[in-house]
């Protein structure tokens, strides 16, 4: 096994990757085995650096030090190669993805990642990418856009980012108009605020749009929100934040294996924090497609008690 540390200099605002890189030398000066740090150059860097790793058939662990785009990227890199595993050291804004786990904060101990296993999980395919979080289209992609730049502010975390792209996408025309299937059944044209499918259960720096789903139990969860009133929103995006939006009227959560939109113009398209523009993607589950390292100090108890 070696292992291949890419790290994301931009990400957090640079704040703590040379820590990670001074931890990464420490534990290999004391424990022999072969590893490379890469730090990235430009977007799309780590997914080429990662496909061509990946292609030479060694065992490899790769860690993606960074926020949710370097994961990203790397993800898209080692998807089909059953020889490389997939870790995450984060120093991103976010992170949302390890939320789903009881301690985040193992994550950052580099040992403890070393000495955990690897877990298959599910991915999402959106057209020809993958994903490891979730998916929206709506207000939550529009928020997701406006983010970027309010994350380049200083003394700006994720969370607060978030905020700030809601209040100002809040004074845009919400709702989208869009034909929507799930689970291949026949399009049925709705106007919604947005439309989620989940893999994990947190994004957007600490909502909990999707509280049921598991990562690596074999199901996606949707979740659709009717337009409503800008007064709702604000009492609502509380309640959406801490997962407790079940039982709302307007609100649609199911399990699924797929979903499928069209749109007459293209609009924004958030894949795990990633924007594109389009009029037409579908969204379907890839079971057990990667091994996703899980540090030792996890309580395991969450990973078999689905």
């Amino acid at each position: 096994m070696r292992y291949l540390f890419f790290i994301n200099p931009k990400a957090g605002k640079g704040k703590q990757q040379n820590r990670i890189i001074e931890n990464i030398k420490e534990y290999f000066r004391k424990n022999q085995n072969e590893y490379n740090i890469y730090v990235t150059k430009f977007k799309g860097d780590a997914e080429k650096k990662a496909r061509e790793e990946a292609a030479t058939g060694d065992e490899i662990t790769m860690f993606a030090c960074g926020g949710e785009g370097t994961c990203y990227e790397v993800l898209n890199g080692i998807v089909g190669y059953d020889n490389v595993r997939l870790g995450v050291i984060p120093c991103g804004s976010a992170n949302d993805f390890l939320k789903f786990f009881d301690n985040k904060s193992a994550f950052f101990d580099l040992e403890s990642q070393l000495a955990g296993e690897a877990i298959p999980v599910d991915l999402i395919k959106a057209g020809d990418r993958y994903c490891l979080n979730g998916c929206s289209v709506g207000m939550d992609a529009m928020v997701a856009l406006d983010m970027i730049l309010f994350k380049r502010l200083p003394l700006i975390s994720g969370s607060i980012a978030y905020k700030l792209a809601i209040v100002r996408v809040f004074f845009k025309k919400l709702g989208v108009k869009i034909k929507l299937s799930v689970d291949k059944d026949s399009q049925k044209e709705v106007r919604c605020l947005f439309a989620v499918i989940a893999n994990g259960p947190i994004y957007g720096g600490g909502y909990k749009s999707a509280p049921d789903a598991c990562p690596f139990d074999g199901k996606l969860d949707f979740t659709m929100v009717d337009v409503i009133s800008r007064f709702k929103i604000l009492k609502f995006l509380k309640v959406y934040e801490k997962g407790n939006h079940k039982n709302l009227p307007f609100c649609h959560l199911k399990n699924c294996n797929s979903m499928e939109f069209e749109s007459e113009i293209p609009i924004p398209v958030n894949l795990d924090g990633e924007i594109i523009n389009t009029h037409k993607m579908s969204f379907e589950l890839v079971k057990s497609a990667i091994k996703f390292m899980v540090p030792k100090t996890v309580n395991h108890e969450v990973l078999t008690n689905v």
